[in-house]
C-alpha cells in the first residue's frame, strides 16, 4: 500500500507540473486582467502601455497659418506633452481654415508622433486656399491617444541638440541655417526637424521644416530652411525643434 501511495502522489505530483501550465498563466500585457506589476489593466508597471487615466492631455497652445507663396500656406499646431515619461507612437490630427469672414476654406489631416515631455511643432507644408486668405486656423487631434511609456535611462541618455543657428537674406529670400547633432549612442531615424520664426513681440512670423533620414550615434549634420519670400517684421528669435519617433531608435 504504501508504494502504491507513493507512485500515486509521484503521478500526480507529474501531472500536476505538466498540465499548471494551462490552467496557470503568468501574468501578461495582453490578458485583459489587472495583474503583475501592472497599475491599470494591460497597462503601467512593466506594460510598454501607459494607462490612459494616468497620464495628462495634451495641450495645444496655439494653431497659425503661414503664406509661403500667393496660395500656398504652412501650417503650424505648437503643443505641450505634459508628460514627461510617455510618448505618442502615432496620433491623427486636423487642421481647418476659414478666411477673415469665418468662412470654410480648407482643411488638411495628417498623423504624427508626439515625444515624451516638452513643447512640440506639427507641421503642414504647402496648403492650397485658393484665392482665399487664411485668418483663423484651428487644430484638434481626431482620435484618443495610444500613450507608450519611455524609460528614464532612454530620455536621458539620448540627446539631440541644435547649435550655430544662423538667418540670412531676410529681405530677398531668406535662409537659416544649423546644425545637429546626436549626443548618444543610439541611432535615430527619419527626424522631422521644424523651425519657428518670432518677432519682438514674440508672435510666430513664419515656419518651416526638413527631413534628416538618420543620424548615427555622435554624428552631427548641417541642417537648411529656405523661403521663397522675405518676411513680414524683424525676427529676434528662432526655436529649432528635432521631433521622432522614439520607439524606432536603435542602439548601435
Amino acid at each position: 500500500m504504501l508504494y502504491g501511495v507513493a507512485l500515486i502522489i509521484l503521478l500526480l505530483g507529474l501531472g500536476f507540473l505538466f498540465l499548471r501550465p494551462y490552467f496557470v498563466r503568468p501574468a501578461s500585457c495582453m490578458d485583459n486582467k489587472k495583474n503583475g506589476t501592472e497599475t491599470g489593466i494591460d497597462c503601467g508597471g512593466s506594460c510598454s502601455l501607459a494607462c490612459a487615466d494616468q497620464v495628462d492631455s495634451i495641450s495645444i497652445l496655439w494653431a497659425r497659418s503661414f503664406r509661403v507663396v500667393p496660395g500656398r500656406y504652412n501650417a503650424v499646431a505648437y503643443v505641450e506633452n505634459h508628460n514627461k515619461n510617455a510618448a505618442l507612437k502615432k496620433i491623427n490630427y486636423r487642421f481647418r481654415f476659414a478666411d477673415a469672414n469665418n468662412v470654410y476654406i480648407a482643411k488638411r489631416e495628417g498623423s504624427a508622433h508626439i515625444p515624451a515631455g516638452g513643447k512640440f511643432a506639427i507641421f503642414e507644408p504647402a496648403v492650397d486656399t485658393g484665392n482665399s486668405t487664411p485668418v483663423y486656423t484651428t487644430f484638434e487631434f481626431t482620435e484618443n491617444p495610444s500613450w507608450t511609456q519611455v524609460p528614464q535611462a532612454k530620455l536621458e541618455e539620448l540627446k539631440l541638440t541644435v547649435s550655430d543657428i544662423g538667418l540670412v537674406n531676410e529681405d530677398t529670400n531668406p535662409v537659416l541655417s544649423a546644425k545637429i547633432k546626436n549626443n548618444s549612442f543610439y541611432s535615430v531615424p527619419e527626424i522631422g526637424v521644424v523651425v519657428i520664426l518670432y518677432d519682438v513681440k514674440n508672435n510666430a512670423v513664419s515656419a518651416s521644416k526638413t527631413f534628416i533620414d538618420e543620424l548615427q550615434g555622435g554624428e552631427k549634420r548641417d541642417i537648411n530652411f529656405t523661403w521663397p519670400e522675405p518676411f513680414v517684421g524683424n525676427i529676434v528669435a528662432k526655436e529649432v525643434i528635432p521631433m521622432f519617433d522614439i520607439s524606432q531608435v536603435k542602439f548601435k
